[in-house]
């Protein structure tokens, strides 16, 4: 909805400026979109005059012109036809952005002569549709006169309208409400009754009173049509509406101005004397629906559901009604005596018609919310004063048919309520005084009653139900910014929980891995029936019966699944180089017993391809992360065991493996994911991962995440001694480096692999693996017979787990 400042002072006295306006109307719930300031579009534009205009030596359709303007002589070039000496137009100065061609004007020559700045024509302002040349404006203006005072630019204030407000839809209502505000006087108008001259010639019947309740007209014969005059083109024009003719422009005032939609048909194109109003009719021959060719040109088919108008016996449409008029009876040049209608539709039909059709006009726009039926017959008699004073001609009788719609009905309030539901300490005179501004009926309540008031909303606030939407205007219109600040009662906060062994692990873990550069996931605890089959699940005791969509049926066994498609997802999106975890359920079963909860990562090493290759193995990286995961959540890591080849058919055979405390105590599973899956999955490999369930990982003995003591740190130097063991193939490395570190705890502080070798010098079946052992003195440098001694330990933990020192 639009609606420019003069129109407003139409209905209220008020100095406030446009944005005074717009903050007061935000205040009082309307929520203003755009304040559209034609000036300031306008504001590099003045009048200038053309001293004498040459043709230009190097084309013969422009002109090399000599203008007197506000920034002194300048020289423009231009190709308008109607350049000449003397005359005064517009002058555009370099650095101006020209709205109608899209361009900022820059110096530069044309045609070899520079050109410093701009005739412009209207069109080119987006003051017209079209123009001939440049602007030719009257002599007697002077030069530098600023060209957004000489069109009548002003400011035009666009607002959404609530759905539940149909009289903001004219400006007369958004007056009202301004004006309970205290932004202005409010304009009363009484609306004087035109007295026909003679009976009606048409007669309206309705047929259909659920869709037209109430239907108004009158004949205006002897009217004499044409282009309306400059101030109502420059008022329609201001709020984006095209002028047609006086006719047609009278009714689209009155439906902007008092939210009252209208509709003039030209009495000589009617069939016969009488208009019905029905049903859409079907065809019992055809089974077609009736078509009717609406002032929009396109042709629309009436259903039962729509309202139509109807001549010729009921027979031909010449409009669907509150939506659209007909092409047939439409007001053009010739017209000289019209049928104008006013009318109530239900809200309801007109909003379906306009769905069904695809049409949304302005009348269907304020039917389908809820035109004021009060408003029938003053819509009528002030369309009718208009016509008769820009048209001329001679008015009938009004002919009505119909009982328009009940008003709403008085109910009880109490003005204490405001304070109750609002906290707002408002006297009883300001309460009554605003609603009687927003054009309620307050009168005290019958006695007995025990609220004090009976009030009565205005037939144009049918949405007004109740004593608390009373209490919502009081507030809106008194203002938001009023309420009371007024802070909640103190509430003694409740002792602060602790949290149980497991969930202090979770949080431990959750910290961890975001360390590690992992990024939670949060998804759901469901997954396809066929994705869950890929990972052991699937069964029919884990299918929901009431799913909330149709590939999340079933309850995951693994949460494995839904951090691979995340992954995929995010591939897709361009980035595919993931790291992603999640902590929560999984189910192998339908009973409590079967759920378990998982600590599950995935990676996805596709990083971009770099000169120096791949860098470190991705899966022994994912290893490291697992074991520091482990560490921080006091797994006893170094009881764990490491076996491969047994685990579930999801994993790669080859790259995976478990820890385990065990055969029955298996802690987790991870390595590279098959691809079959992945495949099934849609996703692209390799994905490394792992699951760690956390119910089987023993509950630490101490307290999980107590701060660290003070670090033991040595003064003297450490010192590194290399070893090579031969082993069996399948001999797990991860054996010797436990073992070497075991044969003394307080002088070994770390042991690194740093090779493994197959080749020229190791029998076929084993493999060479060097260790390097880092020794930390702790209270004097070691002798070389304490470090013999301790590379004798080494060497004897290590032959224990069937390794043997390379010669």
């Amino acid at each position: 909805m639009k609606f420019t400042l003069s129109w407003l002072r139409d209905h209220l006295e008020t100095e406030a400026d446009v944005h005074q306006i717009a903050e007061a109307m935000t205040m009082a719930g309307l929520e203003v979109e755009e304040v559209l300031d034609p000036a300031a579009k306008l504001a590099p534009f003045t009048v200038a005059k053309i001293v004498s205009a040459e043709r230009h030596p190097n084309a013969d359709r422009l002109q090399v012109c000599h203008v007197e303007t506000v920034d002194g002589m300048k020289e423009i070039v231009c190709g308008a036809p109607n350049a000449r000496a003397g005359l005064t137009t517009i002058y555009a100065p370099i650095g101006a952005y020209v709205p109608g061609l899209g361009v900022t004007l820059v110096e530069k020559p044309v045609r070899g002569v520079v050109s410093n700045g701009m005739l412009c024509s209207a069109s080119e302002l987006e003051l017209s549709d079209e123009s001939d040349g440049i602007q030719e404006l009257p002599p007697e203006i002077p030069v530098g006169t600023p060209v957004a005072g000489l069109f009548g630019a002003e400011p035009v204030i666009d607002f959404e309208v609530t759905p539940n407000r149909p009289d903001w839809l004219g400006v007369a209502g958004i007056a009202r409400d301004l004006a309970a505000a205290s932004v202005g006087k409010l304009k009363h108008f009484d609306i004087a009754v035109v007295r026909g001259a003679f009976p009606s010639p048409i007669s309206v019947r309705l047929e259909a009173p659920e869709m037209c309740p109430v239907f108004a007209g009158r004949v205006i014969r002897g009217v004499k049509n044409g282009p309306s005059p400059a101030w109502l083109q420059k008022r329609l024009t201001a709020i984006g509406l095209r002028s047609i003719n006086r006719l047609v422009d009278v009714t689209n005032l009155i439906a902007y101005d008092r939210a009252r939609p209208l509709h003039v048909y030209d009495v000589a194109k009617l069939s016969g004397t009488e208009i019905l109003v029905r049903a859409g009719q079907v065809s019992a021959a055809t089974g077609e629906h009736e078509h009717l060719i609406a002032l929009d040109g396109k042709t629309y088919a009436a259903s039962a559901a729509d309202c139509v108008i109807a001549d010729a016996g009921g027979e031909r449409p010449i409009g669907l009604g509150g939506v659209m008029g007909g092409e047939s009876t439409g007001c053009d040049e010739t017209t000289t005596d019209v049928f104008l209608e006013s009318a109530w539709f239900d809200p309801l039909v007109i909003a379906q018609t306009g769905r069904a059709l695809g049409i949304h006009s302005d009348a269907q726009y304020r039917f389908a919310r809820g035109v004021d039926p009060v408003s029938v017959t003053p819509g009528l008699e002030l369309a009718t004063r208009l016509i008769l004073d820009l048209c001329g001609g001679e008015p009938s009788e009004i002919v009505f048919v119909g009982e328009p719609p009940a008003s709403p009905a008085p109910f009880a309030f109490d003005p204490a309520y405001v304070k109750r539901l609002s906290g707002m300490d408002l006297a009883d005179d300001r309460i009554g005084t605003i609603l009687g501004q927003l054009g309620f009926l307050v009168r005290a309540a019958p006695a007995g009653q025990a609220e004090a008031w009976l009030v009565t909303p205005p037939s144009w606030r049918r949405d007004v139900e109740g004593p608390a939407d009373l209490v919502e205007e009081v507030a809106r219109i008194e203002g938001f910014d009023s309420l009371p600040d007024t802070p909640l009662p103190e509430v003694a906060r409740p002792a602060g929980g602790v949290l149980s062994p497991r969930q202090a692990r979770v949080r431990t873990a959750r910290r961890a891995l975001a360390a590690l550069g992992y990024a939670e996931a949060v998804t759901w605890s469901f997954t396809k029936q066929s994705t869950a089959a890929l990972f052991g699940g699937g069964d029919d005791r884990l299918v929901l019966e009431n799913p909330i969509a149709a590939d999340l049926d079933c309850m995951r066994p693994s949460a494995l699944p839904n951090l691979v498609q995340a992954a995929a997802r995010n591939a897709a999106r361009g980035f595919d180089d993931a790291a992603l975890f999640e902590i929560g359920p999984i189910y192998l079963g339908d009973g409590p017993k079967d759920q378990r909860t998982v600590i599950a990562g995935l990676v996805a090493p596709h990083a971009a391809r770099h000169w120096a290759g791949a860098g470190e193995d991705a899966l022994f990286a994912l290893k490291g992360d697992l074991t520091t995961l482990l560490e921080e959540i006091c797994a006893p890591v170094a009881s764990l065991q490491l076996v491969q080849g047994q685990n579930r058919d999801w994993w790669h055979p080859g790259r995976s493996a478990r820890l385990q405390l065990g055969p029955k105590n298996v802690m987790v599973e991870f390595g590279e994911l098959h691809p079959r899956v992945l495949k099934a999955l849609d996703a692209d490999g390799p994905i490394l991962a792992f699951e760690i369930v956390l119910d089987n990982v023993p509950e630490p003995r101490g307290k999980l995440g107590k701060a660290r003591g003070t670090a033991d740190l040595s003064a003297l130097m450490p010192l590194t001694r290399d070893f090579a063991f031969v082993v069996e193939d399948a001999k797990p490395v991860g054996d010797l480096v436990r073992a070497a570190t075991g044969a003394d705890k307080a002088l070994i502080a770390d042991v690194r692999v740093f090779d493994v070798y197959r080749g020229k010098g190791v029998d076929d079946g084993f493999k060479s693996v060097a260790l390097e052992v880092v020794i930390q003195p702790r209270e004097a440098t070691l002798t070389e017979a304490e470090i013999e001694a301790l590379t004798a330990k080494v060497v004897g933990a290590v032959e224990k787990q069937g390794g043997r020192l390379r010669a």
